[in-house]
């Protein structure tokens, strides 16, 4: 390995390398003096400081490097702490305490950089915890190079007891003072006693281990040392050495110091035989390890409990959950409390994240005094994320009174400095029995019904219901199967006819999209549309849309500068696209469509308080030739006024207008003067206006009376693939109505 000395210094990168450096330094010689005195090292103060500013070097370097092991580092860097002979636990402590004071931006590591040198995610906060990973492996490599220079020690002390024996009878004072000088020298205790337990002589290390005078060692027996906390083993394997049917033992064991305190130790007791082979004598080697046990206890809670609020955290509580299904008894069931606070970001960007902080703290000692006293555990999983395990549950009904308990509890005030904090939480409810479900799915479907509870308004809980939990997971599946369905070109393009109301010739026909999904058959839109905006794919299925209408409008129409046209709709979202232009003018191009014979259909709710990016594109869309139509309306604001300051050319009533009309004889009624009123006014807008959801030959007589242009509806026909359109007989007979049709077309599509 190499020395520290010898590791070449970490770049920082930039102007700040030697303010870095510096800053190294001083925490160098901050933590030489703190563990001045603190071991016998054999350096002088200079060269202790250079040790230590190349440890702190390697430390920053690894820090730096987002790909480098922090645990190695660390370990590496405790380690080299043993080599230099630091190896009282009170080097060990003072260390601790000083490079736990020092942030990672002290010494110029305020976060991780990648392989390109870039500075990480994460930031302070990431390289916080990096840096308290970094010094707990340095405790974890001091403390195991520690035990393993006590091991050698154990080892040649043994080596050396084993070679005096051998050398005894020629070399018998000269192994003697060999075996004293190892004795009286070793840092760790040794005690020798006969086959009856009397201690015969203990080296000046267990003295100051035990603090007991030599003398009252000498009057004292081996098992008037017992602890009152020794298991039956430890003494059962020292009868085992006695009786000679053992050589040695090794264990853990606390013995009791003459002030009445505990120490714990590492103790192994070996056997010592004459030169007959017979038992003789004992020797006892103890090591203190009372400030590692301390170590290792406050690590072993760290990696179980939050460090901010104490609780079990994500790792404890899953173990507890496994460790409750793989004991529990037939017919026992369970339960999940899933709480997430509302709103809990706005308090960090607002508030800031101390105060964040504090507010998760009180949370958490809120749920702690809730539930501590009924045998229930609570633990936070992250973020502002909690969860209340109830083991041995009775049904959903305790779980949804401990719900309602939880929600009252989090929403009382809560006072932060001189603040008042006001937060509310939603919570997911789950309760099974433990033979229908395994920890994983329990876990998930309380995570599941938190989503509900968040998506049903906040601030209430929401109970888990097998059915909607098969519902989310199928639109689930429908959203990570979309994708590859674009790709398989599973999505199918259907037409429905527009008519004119006046002689039923045909207005234009919609492209309608469905999925011919490989287990469910074919789906309509309401099944995936939502999907797709969720997930972003609805502007390749769009594009998809637009590409499949426009080739198949010019193999019905050619390309003629009036007539029938496609209709095809556009999700807000790809309104929003800046491509949407191009895309537009790409379809057309490669059709072999005219402009004029394509009509893109948007909802009032998309162009509402358009954005000057929306405006701009319906503009060109309009300047280009292509129609523009509004989808739906009357479904959202209904606002014709602002309507007419678009470049608008059609408006689609939606069918609940049709819907809600009254039967014979009400024609006057209130509903048909609307209506009536809706038609003349987008007339005055110079809009052709189509009524969608005709059903009956009684409303295209009554939307005939009242002016309207055209309609769509099941009354007109069903959407239909492509092949099924050739039942429209005026589609047959575009040729014979345009003449000049074929020459208009060209030679087709690019």
């Amino acid at each position: 390995m190499r020395s520290p000395e010898e590791e070449p210094p970490a770049s920082t990168g930039g102007t700040g390398a030697a303010g870095d450096d510096g800053e190294v330094q001083r925490l160098a010689m901050v933590w030489a003096g703190a563990v001045a005195g603190t071991s016998y090292v054999p350096l002088p103060q200079g060269e202790v400081e250079q040790l230590l500013v190349g440890l702190l070097r390697r430390m920053k370097a690894v820090l730096l490097d987002a790909s480098g092991c922090a645990r190695t580092v660390g370990m590496e860097v405790g380690a080299a702490l043993i080599d230099a002979h630091f190896t009282n636990p009170r080097s060990l402590s003072r260390t601790l305490d000083v490079l736990l004071g020092e942030c990672p931006a002290t010494i110029g590591a305020s976060s991780p950089m990648d392989a390109d040198g870039n500075h990480g995610a994460g930031g302070p906060r990431m390289a916080e915890r990096r840096w308290k990973e970094l010094v707990a492996a340095v405790a974890e490599g001091f403390s195991s190079a520690l035990q393993e220079r006590a091991l050698r020690e154990q080892e040649d002390i043994l080596a050396a007891a084993a070679q005096a024996r051998e050398q005894a009878r020629q070399e018998l004072h000269v192994s003697e003072e060999r075996f004293r000088a190892v004795f009286e020298g070793a840092t760790i205790g040794i005690g020798i006693g006969d086959l009856d337990g009397r201690i015969l002589d203990v080296n000046p290390a267990l003295v100051r281990l035990l603090g007991y005078p030599l003398e009252e060692f000498r009057r004292r027996s081996v098992n008037e040392f017992m602890h009152p906390a020794d298991v039956e083993r430890v003494w059962q394997l020292y009868d085992e050495l006695i009786r000679g049917e053992r050589d040695h033992f090794q264990l853990e064991k606390q013995f009791q110091r003459f002030n009445g305190e505990s120490v714990w130790t590492n103790l192994t007791v070996s056997l010592l035989r004459d030169r007959e082979g017979l038992p003789r004598y004992q020797l006892a080697l103890i090591h203190d390890v009372t400030a590692l046990r301390e170590l290792r206890r406050q690590l072993e809670f760290e990696a179980h409990h939050d460090s901010l609020t104490g609780l079990a955290n994500r790792k404890m509580f899953l173990t507890q959950l496994d460790d409750l299904f793989a004991t529990a008894a037939a017919g026992t069931r369970a339960g999940l409390c899933f709480l997430d606070l509302d709103g809990f970001k706005a308090v960090n960007d607002t508030l800031g994240h101390e105060v964040g902080d504090h507010l998760l703290v009180m949370v958490a000692r809120r749920l702690e005094s809730l539930v501590g006293d009924r045998g229930l555990s609570v633990a936070r999983l992250g973020g502002d994320e909690f969860v209340v395990l109830v083991p041995g549950s009775s049904g959903s009904t305790e779980l949804i009174a401990l719900a309602e308990e939880i929600l009252a509890v989090v929403a009382r005030p809560l006072r932060l400095g001189s603040r008042q904090v006001l937060v509310t939480a939603s919570v997911g409810v789950v309760e099974r029995s433990i033979a229908e479900i395994t920890p994983a799915e329990l876990l998930r479907a309380a995570d599941m019904t938190l989503y509900w509870a968040k998506a049903d308004g906040k601030s209430q809980w929401a109970l888990f219901e097998p059915e909607r939990d098969a519902q989310e997971l199928t639109r689930y599946s429908l959203s990570s199967a979309l994708p590859a369905a674009l790709v398989r070109q599973d999505l199918l393009v259907h037409y429905q006819p527009l008519r004119r109301l006046v002689d039923g010739s045909l207005h234009g026909v919609e492209a309608l999209v469905r999925w011919n999904h490989p287990r469910l058959g074919l789906l309509g839109p309401e099944n995936f549309i939502t999907l797709a905006e969720q997930s972003g794919s609805i502007v390749a299925l769009g594009r998809h849309v637009l590409q499949v209408a426009c080739r198949q409008a010019f193999a019905w129409f050619g390309a003629r500068s009036s007539g029938p046209f496609v209709s095809v709709n556009l999700a807000t979202r790809q309104l929003r696209e800046e491509s949407l232009v191009e895309d537009v003018r790409q379809a057309l191009s490669n059709s072999g469509l005219r402009p004029q014979q394509l009509q893109l259909e948007i909802t009032e709710s998309a162009v509402i308080g358009t954005d000057p990016l929306t405006g701009r594109t319906l503009q060109a869309l309009a300047d280009m030739g292509v129609r523009l139509a509004i989808d739906d309306f009357g479904t959202g604001y209904s606002n014709l006024i602002y309507l007419r300051r678009l470049p608008l050319d059609e408006l689609k009533l939606d069918g609940t207008f049709l819907r809600e009309l009254p039967g014979e004889g009400g024609v006057d009624s209130l509903d048909v003067q609307l209506l009536a009123s809706l038609i003349s006014l987008a007339h005055l807008l110079n809009l052709t206006v189509i009524a969608e959801g005709v059903e009956t030959q009684a409303q295209v007589d009554l939307l005939l009376s009242l002016g309207c242009d055209a309609g769509q509806g099941t009354f007109f026909g069903a959407a239909r693939p492509p092949e099924g359109i050739s039942a429209f007989d005026d589609l047959d007979d575009l040729d014979a109505a345009d003449g000049s049709a074929e020459a208009d077309a060209g030679t087709g599509p690019s």
